[in-house]
């Protein structure tokens, strides 16, 4: 059997990403393919590279030396594919961008079908995306995070606060009169009887929001599990249930009144989001631009 290099590829957003399903949406590809892909590694190499649990992929030790191994060589070969892939017109620039999924449909999605140059768009970790600005894989990140790496710059654009917000339908006078009088227990007890809309791949905020303002991790399983942030703002407009959620996804529907802003915590949640790029870069121009659509949504 022939080594084939897009195994390697498959394998590390398999590794990155612990999904099947993730990995085939990311390279473009059938999920089939995808199994393919890793059977045909696996094949190879002679030994087992994931446990599959019920939804997670869980690397193997070998599979974590590998990845080690690997990891460099794909992602200068991703990065010349990137750089020098030839296109219907020779004169566009291709600037790839690293950001949460949630950030791309609410702010750049609307725009990208108008923009003079070609855009490569990569959703993952904010640590592999700002491994990606260092290896020159990525050329711009929208990140909560201030790095410090040597070459590169972060600027603060916008402020997300992290609220506790119902669907249109939803009473929520009891709780509103629990937290006036100051009865947070009787208050969370109430909460953890509501129906609850979460994502499945990451809920950070809903533990963040829970630990800064009862001092509890959030011991009970949300009801619906949907693919990602907007998909909990579009499944709970107008509805009854419960989330904890970025405010600048669903500034609309409040106003609109599809939501209902509930609470904004004893302990008021904020991230800083900042554009991080290389401080020399031949694509300054594009950046500017994209950086330009970012500001118009800004909350700063």
């Amino acid at each position: 059997m022939l080594l084939n290099l897009e195994w390697f590829r498959t394998f590390k957003t398999i590794y990155e990403t612990g999904s099947l399903t993730s990995t085939a949406q990311m390279l473009y590809i059938s999920q089939p393919g995808v199994s393919l892909h890793l059977s045909n590694l696996e094949s190879y190499v002679g030994y087992r590279l994931f446990d599959r649990m019920a939804r997670k992929m869980v690397p193997t030790e070998r599979a974590k030396v590998l990845y080690n191994f690997i990891i460099d060589g794909v992602s200068r070969l991703e990065e010349a594919e990137s750089h020098f892939h030839k296109s219907t017109d020779t004169d566009r620039a291709t600037i790839s961008i690293g950001m949460c999924m949630e950030t791309f449909q609410f702010t750049l999605e609307q725009y990208i079908s108008s923009l003079p140059f070609n855009v490569s768009i990569r959703f993952g970790e904010y640590q592999a995306m700002e491994e990606g600005l260092d290896n020159g894989s990525l050329d711009l990140i929208i990140t909560p995070r201030q790095g410090q790496q040597t070459g590169m710059e972060y600027t603060a654009f916008s402020r997300e606060r992290i609220v506790l917000v119902s669907g249109g339908q939803q009473d929520s006078k009891v709780f509103g009169q629990l937290i006036k009088k100051g009865e947070y227990d009787e208050a969370e007890k109430w909460l953890k009887q509501q129906r609850w809309y979460s994502t499945a791949a990451d809920m950070e905020h809903l533990r963040k929001f829970w630990h800064n303002n009862f001092d509890k991790h959030p011991d009970f399983r949300p009801n619906y599990i949907v693919p990602n942030k907007c998909s909990i703002v579009r499944c709970l407009s107008n509805e009854k249930g419960f989330a904890v959620i970025p405010d600048f996804l669903c500034r609309t529907e409040l106003k609109e009144k599809k939501l209902r802003l509930i609470w904004e915590g004893k302990n008021i949640m904020e991230n800083t989001l900042y554009f991080g790029k290389r401080k020399k870069t031949m694509f300054a121009r594009e950046i500017t631009l994209i950086e330009s659509f970012f500001k118009r949504q800004s909350m700063v």
